[in-house]
């Protein structure tokens, strides 16, 4: 069995949606002749924690915990805000500040913590990494990103021992949805696109989730992109188990909703149906999930009624999977941002698997409207198209009273965690057997 070793910050108990990607395909490596080694943070900043998610790694699994310096502290002085890993740097929080506190704080990340706050484990790891690679072989080395600090430490692991090389994009970098606003100054920006181009050219493999990602890698010159999305885990979705429908007409929404994803046509959209249809209004239940940005608070607060919105805490991935069985309506919200089009939302494929009807929200010509659109699971609406939403809303709701779930009848087999792992094990098996 080949070896190889796997540099990633969200690890468990990290929660949320960073680790499950390289989680569930460190549960299935095995079966494609592939034995992990992990090397992850002893110490990680993250505010969402499950220690359930511990039980996914498979038994005997070698993690390598090191110590890491994050400088999170002087960003919660500056702001006065808890400053949890996974929020947006731009939104810490939920929104964007003005204060000089927060601009500091943001012109302090943007230009002196590239390519972001890990960036002090970047040296440590490398020097720790190259001794212990003298004394436990591996075949192969995987980073995983954002933060693509990790990107840098296997960069650094390359030079120095030429080991085969995959660099997997969770999400862009320099194209990510909030690069645009990050307070950069010229060279912070060059240094930043120079450091993205030095990890393109020298990994032997690269790996992104989406079409339009690779689309914008291979502009720049880079032919060895692949497309491996993120999917759903079967053994996580037991559709033979029973379960209670929701009596509402609940749309549900799981996860970070913050400004760019939290969409006027919604709110005000569905305050209006609801105005002009009195069964609609006896029905209609929308329920959030998850870290709910103060922003979207006001959205709403000018609502006489909002009775039929509930905000509530994160859930551990298990009831996640039960709350979205029971649900009506899942609301699949693209974030309005210029890099719309090549955002794949994570939640999309459990949405598939589970096959309950999904709204999506974001460009009709995105990655995510053609997977949706692909498994026939549900109407696409553009952000300003309000008839589109309109006549999106009442359909369903007209489904969902007569009984009849819209769904889903297209292969979303391709789409699991197994196959998924499958890929991945092809790709470095190619990269292996070159050395």
């Amino acid at each position: 069995m080949k070896k190889v070793l796997v540099i990633a910050y969200y690890w468990p108990p990290s929660a949320g949606s960073g680790v499950q990607r390289w989680l569930k395909f460190v549960k299935y490596l095995r079966e494609y002749g592939w034995e992990p080694v992990v090397y992850t943070p002893e110490n990680p900043d993250f505010d969402l924690k499950d220690e359930r998610l511990a039980a996914e790694i498979p038994e005997g699994v070698q993690i390598i915990r090191r110590p890491i310096f994050e400088p999170f502290q002087l960003y919660s002085k500056l702001t006065g805000q808890q400053a949890g890993a996974q929020v947006n740097p731009v939104m810490k929080g939920g929104k964007k500040d003005s204060n000089w506190k927060s601009s500091l704080a943001l012109w302090i990340r943007a230009n002196v913590f590239i390519p972001d706050s890990r960036m002090f484990w970047i040296r440590p790891s490398v020097r720790f990494l190259s001794d212990w690679l003298q004394h436990n072989k591996v075949d192969a080395i995987v980073s995983t990103g954002p933060p693509h600090s990790m990107h840098l430490i296997a960069l650094g692991i390359k030079e120095k021992t030429g080991l085969p090389w995959l660099a997997d994009f969770r999400d862009p970098w320099t194209k990510i949805d909030f690069f645009h606003e990050l307070a950069l100054e010229p060279w912070a920006e060059e240094k930043h696109r120079r450091l993205e181009r030095q990890v393109l050219r020298k990994a032997d493999s690269v790996v992104v989730v989406g079409n339009q990602m690779k689309a914008d890698f291979d502009s720049m010159g880079f032919r060895h992109v692949e497309v491996v999305t993120n999917g759903y885990d079967p053994a996580d979705i037991d559709l033979s188990q029973p379960h209670q429908p929701d009596p509402a007409f609940s749309i549900l929404h799981i996860g970070m909703l913050g400004k760019a994803r939290s969409h006027a046509i919604f709110w005000e959209g569905l305050s209006r149906l609801r105005e002009e249809n009195p069964g609609l209004k006896k029905d209609l239940i929308v329920r959030i999930y998850g870290v709910t940005d103060p922003w979207v608070m006001s959205q709403i607060e000018h609502f006489e009624d909002q009775s039929w919105i509930q905000f509530l805490p994160y859930i551990p991935h298990e009831e996640v999977i039960r709350v979205q069985r029971e649900a009506a309506v899942l609301l699949l919200s693209i974030n309005d941002v210029p890099m719309a089009k090549g955002i794949i939302t994570g939640k999309i494929f459990e949405y598939l698997a589970i096959g309950n009807p999904v709204l999506c929200i974001g460009p009709p010509d995105g990655d995510a409207a053609a997977i949706i659109r692909e498994a026939n699971a549900g109407p696409i609406v553009g952000f300003q198209d309000e008839e589109g939403f309109r006549k999106a809303v009442l359909s369903l709701y007209e489904n969902w009273k007569s009984g009849y779930s819209a769904n889903g009848k297209g292969d979303h087999e391709k789409y699991s965690r197994r196959s998924l792992c499958g890929r991945i094990a092809a790709l470095l098996n190619q990269i292996s057997d070159k050395e």
